[in-house]
């Protein structure tokens, strides 16, 4: 597995390389960290000359920011995997995280997330911390509200009605079939056929991946 590290603290970059060593040693799946960098003109340089399957990158950067890196090695290379790696919480840099495409966004104090995280990732899949999926939910409201008032809205090029808004809504804050079904007055069961629908018609294969998909395409 190879990790491009992109961080102006060279304490935080050390540490991260620490973590990836000794999760070599303890793993049968070698992981090799491919280069280092200290800001966003660093991983725009050192992603095609590495060629990375997971890239970590802090966001507050000098020369050039994480998120303004990100859109441009998104925007020039489909396979990026990025997940950002940060000591803020801040609202304005988790939505832009969401919205460009991040494939994970972490607080760097959360070190024992790390080695799964990169994992998962490079397997296909999205992480974000339990401190930034506790505060998705109220991203959503007033996009969700402004979506739904129209009745109809086209994602991508699929159609979605109000109440396929408003499940998908329901799934992205984490609630449960039994409560959606309360919220939406419908039964479980058709609750349940109603995801499954709605799954298909996206190409989607779970309930992570449908919140992530609201917040990435109609937040």
């Amino acid at each position: 597995m190879k990790v491009l590290v992109i961080d102006d603290d060279a304490m935080v970059t050390a540490g991260i390389k620490t973590i990836i060593e000794m999760a070599t040693k303890n793993s049968k799946s070698p992981y090799h960290v491919v280069g280092v960098g200290q800001h966003g003109r660093d991983a725009l340089k050192l992603y095609p000359e590495t060629k990375p399957d997971v890239i970590l990158m802090d966001i507050r950067m000098p020369e050039m920011d994480g998120i303004t890196a990100g859109k441009e090695l998104l925007a020039l290379y489909d396979e990026v995997k990025i997940i950002y790696l940060t000591t803020f919480l801040e609202d304005e840099y988790i939505i832009e995280a969401l919205k460009l495409g991040a494939k994970g966004y972490l607080l760097k104090t959360d070190y024992e997330s790390l080695i799964p995280a990169i994992e998962a990732v490079a397997n296909g899949q999205h992480v974000y911390g339990d401190e930034i999926i506790a505060k998705v939910p109220s991203y959503l409201a007033q996009s969700y509200q402004d979506a739904a008032s129209e009745g109809v809205l086209n994602v991508e090029g699929v159609d979605l009605t109000a109440k396929e808004i408003e499940l998908i809504r329901w799934v992205a804050e984490g609630l449960n079939n039994k409560e959606i079904a309360e919220k939406m007055h419908f039964t479980e069961g058709t609750i349940r056929n109603y995801l499954s629908v709605v799954l298909d018609k996206l190409a989607l294969r779970d309930r992570t991946q449908l919140a992530i998909y609201y917040f990435k395409y109609m937040g």
